[in-house]
């Protein structure tokens, strides 16, 4: 990715600072309590899990129990896997069939983002809608591509996940608890879940002034959880509209409330939209887990945050057949913006 595509240029009002600003007081949870019995910690820690998906839809997380050596494992094998030719990355190709594997030419709002990913599916087959058609019924089975170098990545990735989805359900505990609803009130809702592990590299960038390796969006799905590296480059956007950096905090992982939160909890927790910075000197790496529920699972808000005074904000949606939308502008530019949760909204 040497000099600048026209592709990856954004629009003036969406170029990024090459000064930042450093996020002040961005919330940094201790998930210890969770490994005790004290029922005060407990509940102190629900209240700030809760105070940060109100205030800032996101949050660090420390004392988290993801064992370290998983984390730098993943790490290593991820640099292994894109240090090699494009060729060889290239013959694990994603297309828009194969829809897991090594993709390069990702757009984000019609604009192509400065970096190269590899995705692989939690749980084999991952089941998604073959179309975005509301009348097509088939189905989709999904296996993940795995390169032949490094030959251990595979194990890696699934050792990985594992400890992802345990963490991301310790987490869905303490955002049911935060908005008053029994612990176990998301389960059923990733008893097929579709999640996703992507390996980001985001290249050193000639002109960090003019592109993003990420540009802004919010997440669709339900909880998104990341490690990042200590380069850093994550942007969340404030209320005011302003921009800040999040600092990285060795071995932590920042946590994200998705779309399909906002929707559940009809408002009260929003999706916040953030993007990823490059800079002209390293290179960076980050891998996010993305917890996703079934394909099959109908998105709206709780009957139990909902009332008369209080009316559903959104109409209900199929998952499925949103990220099938969705995922056609990985593909293509479009004419216009993709499927976003905006477009379901009930008008007052």
């Amino acid at each position: 990715m040497g000099k600048v595509d026209p592709a990856f240029i954004q629009e003036p009002e969406h170029r990024p600072r090459i000064s930042y600003i450093e996020g002040e007081g961005f919330p940094l949870i201790d998930l210890s309590p969770l490994h005790s019995n004290n029922v005060s910690a407990i509940e102190g820690l629900v209240k700030e899990v809760g105070k940060a998906c109100k205030e800032w839809g996101f949050f660090q997380v420390i004392n988290h129990g993801v064992p370290l050596e998983k984390r730098q494992k993943i790490d290593s094998d991820s640099r292994k896997f894109f240090e090699q030719s494009l060729e060889e990355k290239r013959k694990v190709r994603r297309t828009e069939k194969l829809v897991l594997g090594y993709y390069d030419t990702e757009h984000t709002k019609n604009v192509r983002d400065w970096k190269e990913v590899f995705d692989i599916a939690v749980e084999e087959p991952a089941l998604i809608p073959a179309s975005p058609d509301p009348d097509d019924k088939e189905i989709t089975e999904l296996y993940n591509q795995w390169p032949e170098y490094p030959p251990e990545l595979r194990e890696t990735c699934q050792d990985y996940g594992q400890e992802m989805v345990k963490l991301a359900c310790k987490l869905f505990e303490l955002i049911a608890l935060s908005l008053g609803l029994p612990a176990d009130r998301f389960r059923s809702f990733f008893k097929d879940h579709n999640s996703l592990i992507r390996l980001n590299h985001y290249p050193s960038c000639p002109t960090p002034e003019l592109a993003l390796g990420v540009g802004r969006h919010k997440d669709g799905g339900a909880l998104t959880i990341l490690a990042q590296d200590d380069v850093g480059g994550l942007e969340v956007k404030q209320k005011d509209g302003e921009w800040v950096r999040v600092k990285p905090t060795p071995d932590a992982y920042i946590v994200n409330v998705g779309d399909i939160i906002q929707v559940w909890s009809n408002d009260k927790y929003e999706s916040v939209e953030h993007r990823a910075m490059v800079n002209s000197e390293k290179e960076r790496f980050s891998v996010p887990f993305f917890f996703n529920p079934a394909h099959y699972t109908m998105i709206k808000p709780l009957e139990e945050l909902t009332n008369e005074q209080n009316p559903a904000k959104y109409r209900a949606y199929n998952w499925g057949k949103f990220t099938a939308s969705r995922r056609r502008s990985n593909f293509q530019k479009l004419n216009v913006e993709n499927l976003q949760i905006s477009h379901f909204r009930i008008s007052d």
